[in-house]
């Protein structure tokens, strides 16, 4: 109606009032009687004032041995392809199977802490689950499998050209005799 409780700037009687003005919302009920009896002292946001030293915070960040899996799932894997599929109560992500799977390696022991990650995606990928890197990854690992590529095709093309080198020496071994006697002017 007039906002949420998160607006710090004025008052919910201000705010409506604004709003009224322009035409967005209709006179809620409240609003003439508020408007006659207003109270003492208008209720606004203050930021609490600390009296002995800073304000602590009371409620410790909470963090789950999973959130680590988690953001480092999201970092490497990103959010997946599609939007998450809210709609059906029994719904797991990919993330959320990922973690699951993570869980169990780590229970059995077999795998090192090292590689527990990657083994997860390889288990995953074994069970029918895609994981796909994000953008970056996908370019290196591109362009790791192109220099491979031509890597091994670099010995190849080395040997047909020194295989023909070697026919043709072999084949006309006076032409060469005869150019070396009468160099061509170039």
């Amino acid at each position: 109606m007039a906002g949420n409780r998160m607006q710090k700037i004025g008052s919910v009687f201000s705010r409506t009032r604004n709003l009224l003005r322009i035409g967005v919302i209709e006179k809620p009920l409240w609003f003439d009687v508020y408007a006659a009896f207003p109270p003492l002292r208008e209720p606004v946001y203050r930021l609490p004032r600390p009296r002995y030293g800073k304000v602590k915070d009371v409620i410790p960040p909470i963090f789950y041995q999973e959130d680590e899996v988690r953001a480092r799932f999201y970092r490497i894997y990103g959010s997946g392809p599609r939007p998450f599929d809210l709609s059906q109560s029994n719904y797991k992500s990919i993330c959320e199977m990922f973690v699951e799977k993570f869980n169990e390696l780590k229970e059995e022991g077999k795998i090192e802490e090292e590689k527990l990650f990657e083994e997860t995606g390889k288990a995953l990928l074994a069970s029918g689950v895609i994981l796909q890197r994000r953008g970056t990854d996908k370019v290196a690992r591109q362009d790791h499998q192109e220099v491979e590529t031509r890597d091994s095709m670099l010995p190849l093309q080395l040997q047909t050209a020194l295989g023909e080198k070697k026919d043709q020496e072999e084949q006309t071994p006076e032409l060469a005799e005869t150019q070396k006697e009468n160099p061509s002017p170039s």
